[in-house]
This record gives structure tokens, sequence and C-alpha cells, in this order.
């Protein structure tokens, strides 16, 4: 027997209790063996219910993956004071996502959550109800029995209909330009400026085959895949992490300033050792490294700026500082609202740059540059919604963005794009 199925079936004997006709919270959890080639992202992938949430950390060592939902918010704050009504409960999970608007978000209370840290895994049912949680094991038992069996998924081979960028080169050269002069004005530091590209298929391509396809080959990256429903994804392969929560100690980090990457190692270091010297790149990073720690200095905490990084990656090289810090609160929906957007996804200032995002930019960014993860009273984890894609039946919007500053030459942040964008379009298109 699977793994998986020796769970459920666990998990269906403690169903058999009899629970109170009253409301209430309540968790049941069974552990998973790890003997088996089971593939939580495949599993979902089976599965006709949603919400579904899929996230893996990037050094690989947290791995989620959440079917259904018992509880629903539409924003951090209301998920945060939520779990403050369960302090029995401290590493009662919510999972999902939050818009580059941080007072926006899509998250949920899972009914079923599969998680798992370094080697070990376990499965985690929640009843959860207003009213009966005799009623909620009984819908709890009908979702257990409607599950699928764990089937591949298969790769992604449609071919593309159309492309269109939004803007186009010409536009974007433009739009860079006046970044410029409004920088040269004084109007703001730096402005963090994206570019979506719609490829249209001819029939509904599958999000999971395009995360699967991502995660075998984008590393270093954390993996993320939200799904409201069977025909609505958003996903994607980032790099940076927004914040990481144990208790109140935090890390976060400054990810800007970036270059080409290539296979050849050789070829790669040259260009590593150029970004880490590079006048412009290092100004960006540290524009967004003092931004941080302003904000982070807010709280009262000692920070640790820790020296620069080359982080490597299939198609880019980023510059990465990273910022230790304690909390005076262990508040995540505060870390959200200090945090995000950064100055690696926004700009310096803040407000002047968000609002020349929204004069200029021709496209609304709804999830793009917002944060993916997990929060519970004890811990949370959330990483920028970077190199991600929308999912919409047949059509899948890309997102990429650059940082512009004092002396950005338009054609190279371009360039940039095209750079980080083809993280998920090689995956698509077969140039």
């Amino acid at each position: 027997m699977h793994s998986i199925s020796t769970a459920l079936a666990g998990l269906c004997d403690q169903l058999a209790a009899n629970f109170p006709d009253a409301p209430g919270l309540h968790h049941l959890d069974v552990s998973f063996a790890l003997n088996d080639a089971f593939d939580p992202l495949a599993w979902l992938n089976a599965q006709q219910c949603f919400p579904q949430f899929y996230w893996q950390q990037r050094n690989g060592d947290e791995e989620y993956a959440a079917l259904g939902s018992t509880e629903h918010f539409s924003s951090l704050s209301t998920a945060r004071h939520f779990l403050q009504r369960y302090p029995q409960c401290p590493d009662l999970r919510v999972v999902g996502v939050n818009a580059f608007d941080p007072q926006q978000g899509d998250l949920f209370l899972p009914r079923l959550l599969w998680q798992r840290t370094g080697g070990t895994a376990m499965l985690r049912l929640v009843l959860c109800s207003a009213t009966s949680l005799k009623n909620d094991a009984q819908r709890a038992r009908d979702f257990i029995r409607s599950l699928e069996e764990s089937q591949p998924v298969d790769a992604v081979v449609q071919p593309v209909v159309s492309e269109t960028h939004r803007p186009e080169k010409s536009g974007w050269l433009a739009l860079v330009r006046r970044a410029t002069d409004a920088i040269a004005q004084g109007e703001f530091d730096k402005v963090v400026l994206a570019r979506a590209t719609d490829l249209q298929f001819d029939l509904p391509l599958n999000p999971a085959a395009l995360m699967a396809a991502s995660r075998r080959v984008n590393f270093q990256c954390y993996h993320f895949l939200m799904r409201p429903d069977a025909t609505h994804a958003f996903l994607g392969s980032s790099p940076e992490r927004l914040w990481r929560r144990r208790g109140t100690l935090l890390r976060t980090e400054a990810l800007a300033g970036t270059v080409a990457s290539y296979p050849d190692d050789a070829q790669a270091a040259h260009l590593g050792d150029w970004l880490m010297n590079d006048d412009k790149n290092q100004r960006e990073n540290m524009l967004v490294v003092e931004d941080i720690c302003q904000r982070l200095q807010r709280e009262g905490g000692v920070l640790d700026v820790l020296p620069p990084q080359i982080v490597r990656l299939r198609k880019v090289q980023h510059l990465r500082r990273c910022i230790w810090t304690a909390l005076q609160q262990p508040d995540d929906a505060q870390c959200l609202m200090l945090l995000q957007p950064t100055a690696a996804v926004a700009g310096l200032p803040r407000q002047a740059a968000w609002e020349f995002i929204a004069r200029n930019e021709p496209f609304d960014r709804e999830w793009y540059a917002g944060s993916a993860g997990y929060l519970s009273l004890a811990q949370s984890e959330f990483c920028v919604a970077l190199r991600s894609a929308r999912v919409e039946n047949a059509c899948v919007r890309l997102y990429a963005g650059a940082g512009i500053v004092s002396g950005s030459d338009p054609e190279q942040e371009w360039q940039e794009i095209e750079n980080k964008a083809a993280g998920l379009r090689s995956l698509l298109l077969k140039d």
C-alpha cells in the first residue's frame, strides 16, 4: 500500500471517534512514511477539489501540499487574527498568497495538509466548524472518500498560438526613459518596472505540468502553485525570500542586481565577478538593504547585514545580502506590511515608486511581486512571488521586472527582463 493510502486510512480511523455536536477546531495528524516515490504535486494534480496549494522551500527542506479549505481569508491580517483564537495549536498552518498590494490576499486553512520537514512527513486533517464538529467530521469523511489516486503529471507539449508583450519593446524603452527622467528630477531614487507576456495556446494548459517542469530545472528557488479553482492558477519559481520567522527570530534579504548566467562555469563566474564589482548593481542592492533596515529598525531589534553573495540560477545571477534580526513581537501581519513590497520589486521611496507604477504600467500586477507561503503562531515563511505566471484556461501570462536607477540603460533593462522571463518561458516555447 502506498504511503498516502496508509496515511488516509489512519485519518479515517481517527475520524471514527465521537466528536462533539458543538463548535470548535480540531486537527488529526498521522505520520507519513517517505518510503515510496510519492510526489505531492502529482497527488494534488489528480484531485478534483479546490483550492489547492503547493510550496517548496528553496533549499528543499520544507514542502507543503494543501487541499480543500475549512476557512478562507482575504488578507494575512485576518488569517493571523484567526490563528490567535487557537493558542493551543501553535503549529496550525494557513497557506496561500498575498497580492502586490499586501492588504489583499488569498489564504486558507487547509482541510488536508501534507507537510514534510527534512526527512520526516505527516498528513494533517483539520475539523473546523462554527456549529458542530460532529457534522464536520462527517463532511471530512466524505472529503477523503472523494480523493483520487495520484497520477504522473504529463509534460507541457502544447504549441503556442500567439505571444504578446505588455508593453512591447518600444513601449518598454519609452517607459524606462520616463522613469530615469523622473529619477533625474528627484521624484524617487529607484523604481522597479515589470512586463507581462501573454502566451495563448490552442488548449487549456495544466498549471501543475508547468510547475513540475520548472521544479525540475530551476534550482535554488522556492516553488509555489496556488489553484483557487479548476481554470485559474498562479505559480512561480522564485529565488527570493521575503521573510522566514522562527518564534521572534526573523531572516530576510535584499536580492537586487542582475546579470546573465550560463551553463559554462568559467563564463558564469566571470559574469558573477563583474556583478560583484559593478557600481550600478551594487547601488541597486544597497538601496534595498537600507530600506529594509530602516523599516525593521522600527521594531527595535539589532540588525545583522551579512556580506554580499552571488546567487547563480539557470538563466540569471543575482546579488544577495541577508539580514537577520529579532522581533519584539512575532507579528506576521506587521512583517508583511513592513517588508512588502520591498524596494527590489517596487522602488524607493516606496510610495512614490508605487504611484509611478500604478500610473505607467499597462497591466495590473495582481499576485505578481506579492508573496507565497505559510504562517502559524510558531513560525512562518514567505517567498517573493517572482519568476511567476498566471494561468487562465489556455492563456499563460508571464511576468518579469527590472530595477531602474540613475544611469539605467533601456536596452540593457529589456535584456534583463528577457533573461528573467526565460526561466519559465523556455519551458513553454522552443526557440
